[in-house]
């Protein structure tokens, strides 16, 4: 028998993780995002890399169409009000007041991310209250090489040091 969510929530708070903007555009032209950390890198060859949506979140339904694309924005330090602002903002205000423009596959790439990759769906796996979407890498750019990444860890976000030695 599984453990209960809350004893695995417990857990995986413990890992931490880079911070995400996923984004993509609607049938109707409108752009949409949220903030991901189950965002990870699957293969160079072909570069593929994965992110996992909630079923009950729109970008799962965005997603499910035959032509599904993605961008993920790899936020920096210091863009912890973006972050928020994908995370608990209404829809028509999380685009506001950032520097967007687009890539192959017209899906919202963030200017100021330290890196991007714009992405096409290939394959869907769902995982009980979540789908895994791999998504093939059309276009990618870094933005900001010498800036340290957002990380979020045991509920708050957090500052990297290197470590000498």
């Amino acid at each position: 028998m599984p453990i209960p969510s809350e004893a695995y929530r417990e857990a995986l708070r413990m890992f931490a993780s880079g911070v995400t903007l996923v984004t993509t555009r609607t049938a109707e032209g409108r752009a949409h995002g949220m903030t991901v950390s189950a965002f990870a890198s699957v293969s160079p060859d072909p570069p593929l890399v994965t992110v996992i949506i909630d079923h009950q979140h729109t970008m799962h339904e965005l997603l499910e169409g035959d032509n599904g694309v993605f961008a993920v924005s790899i936020l920096a330090e210091g863009q912890q009000d973006l972050s928020n602002r994908f995370a608990f903002t209404k829809d028509e205000d999380r685009f506001t007041g950032s520097d967007w423009t687009t890539a192959a596959t017209g899906a919202p790439v963030l200017n100021d991310a330290l890196a991007w990759l714009d992405c096409t769906v290939v394959s869907r796996q769902v995982a009980g209250t979540h789908t895994i979407y791999v998504g093939e890498v059309q276009a990618s750019g870094v933005n900001r090489p010498d800036d340290p990444p957002l990380v979020y860890w045991n509920r708050g976000y957090r500052h990297l040091r290197k470590v000498e030695g």
